[in-house]
C-alpha cells in the first residue's frame, strides 16, 4: 500500500506542475492577446482532483483520521480552479488575471498541503 501511496503522491505533485505550468507558461501570450487555458490545466486540474481522492480514501481504507477540514478547504480551493478553468477553456483568448488566479490557487493549494 505505500508504494499505491507514493505513486498517487507523485502523481499529485505532477497534476500540481501540470497546472502551475501551464498558467505561467501562457502568461507571455496575454500581451499577444492568444492566451488561453490549455488542456493541460484542464486535465492537470483533473489528475490532481482523482489522485487526491484517492489519497484521502487511502487514509481511510488503512484506519486512517484525514485532517477534514484541510481536505474541505484544497477541495475548494481545487473546485474554484477547475471551475476556472471550465469557464474560460472555449475562449479565445482569455486576461492575465485568469491565469494569475489559476496560478494562485494552485499555490494556495500547495501552501495549505505543507503548511497545515
Amino acid at each position: 500500500m505505500e508504494i499505491l501511496k507514493g505513486v498517487l503522491v507523485v502523481l499529485h505533485i505532477i497534476g500540481f506542475g501540470v497546472v502551475m505550468g501551464g498558467a505561467l507558461a501562457q502568461l507571455p501570450n496575454v500581451k499577444l492577446g492568444t492566451a488561453k487555458v490549455s488542456k493541460g490545466i484542464l486535465h492537470g486540474s483533473l489528475l490532481l482532483l482523482v489522485t487526491g481522492l484517492a489519497l484521502v480514501g487511502m487514509v481511510y481504507a488503512l484506519g486512517g483520521t484525514p485532517n477534514n477540514a484541510k481536505i474541505g478547504v484544497k477541495l475548494i480551493v481545487l473546485i474554484a480552479i477547475i471551475a476556472l478553468v471550465i469557464v474560460n477553456r472555449k475562449k479565445e483568448k482569455i486576461s492575465g488575471g485568469v491565469l494569475g488566479a489559476i496560478a494562485g490557487l494552485s499555490a494556495v493549494n500547495v501552501a495549505l498541503a505543507v503548511l497545515w
